[in-house]
């Protein structure tokens, strides 16, 4: 039997534009040592070069906050030093300390979906009483586990990839992944989005939903992916997957919430209340209108202003997605459809947490794998990252004027972040109207993440449609040129 031929994958430092100018600079082409696919590969195969590099990440992820870990994470310390982390903190107080399965006691207040609670209650409980630091323990506990989900999301985007196995390595290094990776159990949800395009990808609809059931049980964003599934099912009409998929991810999403809702439903519908009544978060596009009137006297929006505009501009947003993915000239990617609608809901949503990014970083890796792009977003990222702990720094602490981060610098970071994400979007929106743009189909791949979709046809109702709109174009030009 003839040896089966290894799969071609592109190499960035060869068909990326940015990194094949510093090739040389890097230590040349990739060698025979590294090349992925080989018969019998050496030591350095491109997972472990993968895992290696996440590795470093996730050290330089703890080396970020070591600061707070020295010094606490109490007063302005984390501000200062732009470490702060919600682990140590809400282990004392929302009750860890003393019942680590606080939220799912009577009056709980742990404002997180039941599944975030599950895993906050399940790192606590090894934490027993004792004469040493328990919030520190917990903190480096659950930053061992997140450890441990950023080297799977990496591998899972790897494997999503098709032929470009290497883009992996921007969620492996990202500094948006290293600063920020450790605020908050947000890895969680992230790697069951990432599992679940993984799954869909293999055309394994039930476990792609069952992992987004799972996923939006630890935070509501995974649950946006049935949202491209269900346009790429209107343009081809294959509507199984679509179903499947679904069911799959209400069932799960039952099954983990049900329990929590019978045993206490005061505390299950914590986090429903908290997310309707808060108000604008920091970092958040109705933040920084509230700062902008603030500061010239005008009045502020209120919670249910924002729940209401906000609501309508993401509807919006989804409505525009939902149509250039039926009328673009070839079926869309399933993960531009899906990093659109997630980056839609980031813009838009009355939060954004700065842990937020680190949802969009794998989408970027796979619907836009271009390195230029996405280090100048990851740059704004980081100015935005520090900038939010200036400003509350300085909001916190008794400062002269003078060394204080001004509103108005905040705002502008607030806006720089949200213009880099449209700028992301708008590359992904060209490259579906025009597939030659697109760095995944450039080197032969259709849509290594479509599953079921992948080749389908067109639905007849969309040639029609197409039929009709290229008609009326036509007619447009002629009328105009009879005219001149």
């Amino acid at each position: 039997m003839a040896p089966r031929t290894p799969k071609r994958i592109t190499v960035p430092s060869r068909e990326d534009p940015l990194l094949r100018r510093f090739t040389e600079v890097l230590g040349g082409p990739l060698g025979r040592h590294t090349e992925p696919g080989r018969t019998e590969p050496g030591f350095f195969t491109l997972e472990r070069v993968l895992v290696a590099l996440t590795i470093i990440g996730a050290l330089a992820a703890v080396a970020a906050k070591n600061a707070c870990r020295v010094g606490g994470w109490g007063g302005v310390n984390p501000y200062v030093w732009a470490c702060y982390s919600d682990l140590p903190p809400l282990f004392h107080a929302r009750g860890f300390a003393e019942n680590p399965f606080a939220p799912f006691v009577a009056g709980a207040n742990f404002e997180y979906p039941v599944l975030m609670s599950f895993v906050a209650s399940i790192t606590a409980l090894p934490i027993v009483p004792g004469d040493y630091n328990r919030s520190l323990a917990y903190f480096d506990l659950n930053v061992l586990l997140i450890a441990a989900l950023w080297i799977a999301v990496v591998l899972m985007t790897s494997r999503s990839a098709g032929r470009r196995p290497w883009d992996a390595a921007m969620v492996a290094i990202a500094p948006g992944m290293i600063l920020a990776s450790t605020i908050n159990w947000d890895m969680w949800a992230v790697a069951a989005l990432a599992g679940a395009v993984l799954a869909f990808s293999r055309n394994r609809t039930v476990l792609a939903g069952v992992l987004i059931g799972v996923g939006t049980a630890t935070k509501l964003f995974p649950i946006l992916f049935l949202g491209a599934v269900l346009v790429l099912a209107l343009r081809t009409g294959r509507w199984r997957a679509f179903g499947t998929t679904t069911a799959a991810a209400a069932a799960a999403w039952i099954a983990v919430n049900l329990p929590a809702m019978l045993v206490s439903f005061e505390g299950w519908k914590v986090f429903w209340t908290f997310t309707r009544e808060r108000e604008a978060g920091w970092s958040s596009l109705w933040h920084a209108w509230n700062t902008i009137a603030d500061a010239v006297g005008a009045g502020g929006l209120s919670a249910e202003t924002i729940n209401t505009a906000g609501f309508l501009a993401f509807l919006l947003c989804c409505a525009g997605i939902a149509v250039l993915g039926v009328i673009a000239p070839q079926r869309p990617r399933l993960i531009q459809l899906v990093f659109l609608i997630v980056a839609s809901f980031v813009l838009f949503n009355k939060v954004y947490s700065p842990q937020f990014v680190i949802w969009l970083i794998p989408l970027v890796a796979l619907a836009w794998p271009r390195w230029r792009d996405f280090l100048v977003w990851q740059l704004v990222e980081v100015l935005h990252f520090f900038a939010i702990w200036a400003f509350l720094y300085q909001m916190t602490a008794d400062l002269d004027a003078q060394h204080a981060l001004a509103p108005a610098a905040y705002v502008l970071a607030v806006f720089a972040h949200m213009g880099m994400v449209l700028y992301l979007m708008g590359r992904v929106v060209h490259s579906m109207w025009d597939p030659h743009a697109d760095p995944v189909r450039r080197v032969g791949q259709d849509d290594p993440t479509g599953g079921a979709f992948a080749g389908a046809e067109d639905a007849a109702w969309i040639e029609r449609l197409r039929s009709t709109l290229t008609r009326a174009a036509t007619s447009r030009r002629g009328d105009g040129s009879h005219e001149s």
